[in-house]
């Protein structure tokens, strides 16, 4: 059975990689930051299996050779890790997208020179339970949305995938032969206003933002072109009603709503 590496394992989809690599009976390594840190990371040890198969290492992308140990001899590596550097009072959405459009290029560069075997999976929003002990800052912004905080939704048309869909695509990139190049990983395309009204007449009960932001985003018509992956054999993918009912549900359980 492979062994593989997961780079930022406390991330929204790096937790649920380790998750399922782990539930298909593989050895994982991830790293982190802090592995001490039990608050943080804690959660990834309770994992079916983990207790005999997963090794948590620390590794920072900040610091060069810190992810030696970490993936050398494994039989492949998700690299799902990026730093965000995001200056003080600015968007953390766009500097969160400006820092995975910087590393994607560079890791093409660095797989072109070196002759790696480089499969991209580029999911666009993620929405799905959550995992870890608090909300990573995607799941904030729909937490945000749902209680009011802030008063604005995003002014925004967005593509929608729900994290199963995401792992699920990653695992395919790894391990079909045939995955190639960039595999855009979908499901549908709505505006937030969309969300909150297909939402409300479920969740009466929550406050939601009420007001559409002013800093208008892109709001021409698209859709995302998922035939790539779907060539690949990929199932539909799951809609926007069960990915937002299953993350609200989640809320729900770990008592932010």
């Amino acid at each position: 059975m492979p062994e593989y590496c997961v780079t930022g394992g406390t991330g929204f989809i790096a937790a649920y990689l380790v998750k399922s690599l782990l539930q298909n009976g593989h050895t994982v390594r991830t790293t982190v930051r802090d592995p001490g840190d039990c608050a943080k990371v804690g959660f990834l040890s309770e994992f079916p299996g983990a207790e005999k198969r997963l090794k948590i290492m620390k590794a920072d992308l900040m610091v060069v050779g810190s992810f030696d140990e970490a993936i050398e001899g494994v039989d492949g590596v998700f690299h799902t890790a990026s730093p965000v550097l995001v200056p003080y009072d600015n968007n953390i959405q766009l500097w969160y997208a400006y820092a995975k459009t910087v590393a994607e290029k560079e890791a093409w560069r660095i797989a072109d020179e070196s002759g790696i075997n480089l499969v991209v999976v580029n999911p666009s929003f993620v929405v799905g339970p959550l995992l870890a002990p608090q909300p990573t800052s995607t799941l904030l912004l729909i937490l945000s949305m749902l209680k009011g905080v802030g008063t604005e939704y995003p002014n925004t048309t967005v593509g929608f995938v729900h994290i199963d869909d995401v792992v699920a695509a990653h695992i395919l990139a790894m391990e079909d032969i045939r995955a190639s190049g960039r595999l855009i990983c979908s499901s549908s395309v709505a505006h937030w206003s969309q969300i909150i009204q297909m939402l409300k007449p479920i969740y009466p009960s929550y406050p939601y933002q009420n007001r559409c932001s002013s800093q208008e985003g892109d709001n021409k018509p698209h859709s995302m072109d998922t035939t790539k992956i779907t060539q690949l054999g990929f199932p539909p993918f799951k809609t926007l009603q069960q990915m937002f009912n299953d993350c609200i549900n989640s809320f729900q359980l770990k008592g932010f709503l």
